[in-house]
């Protein structure tokens, strides 16, 4: 194993020095997935969540989150964040797909900040449901894919689902 660069030679945790690297445009994708009952699925489909539009609340949500990061991260370096996307994605059979992608152009990533997007988005949608639903679960959390100078790794794809209104 080599060296645990979050601990300086005394095993105390410290933030990574990257000041030497140069700042590239970064980018990362992540993903939550959401259970939800069949008939939330459509409820969110059709608009009709008692609580307000589930989409809108969980892409503002992801997008505040991408952007506080830092503040939720002890380790986290604050990035200039120069995008954040979130897309929602709810099939009839209760499966919600939340994708955030998050662009920033520094000497570190940006996993930490898109992963924090679709945690904090998979949350607002529990949150929104949990009064018509009784079991939400928040399934999977996980960086989906990241680049560096336009190279992609670590890249997986989604199903295609249908977004709420």
């Amino acid at each position: 194993m080599g060296e645990l660069s979050h601990l300086n030679d005394r095993g105390e945790a410290r933030m990574v020095d990257v000041g030497h690297k140069p700042s590239v445009a970064r980018t990362a994708i992540a993903e939550a997935r959401v259970r939800i009952q069949p008939a939330t699925a459509r409820a969110i489909l059709d608009g009709t969540v008692p609580k307000g539009d589930v989409g809108a609340v969980a892409r503002i949500a992801g997008i505040a989150a991408a952007k506080r990061t830092p503040e939720l991260i002890m380790l986290c370096h604050p990035l200039p964040i120069d995008g954040a996307e979130l897309d929602v994605r709810v099939d009839a059979d209760g499966l919600v797909i939340v994708t955030a992608t998050v662009r920033t152009t520094a000497r570190t990533g940006v996993e930490m900040e898109a992963l924090t997007a679709a945690s904090i988005s998979a949350l607002n949608i529990y949150d929104m449901v949990k009064g018509i639903d009784p079991g939400p679960t928040i399934e999977q959390i996980r960086l989906v894919s990241k680049c560096k100078d336009a190279m992609l790794r670590n890249t997986t794809t989604s199903p295609e689902l249908p977004q709420p209104r």
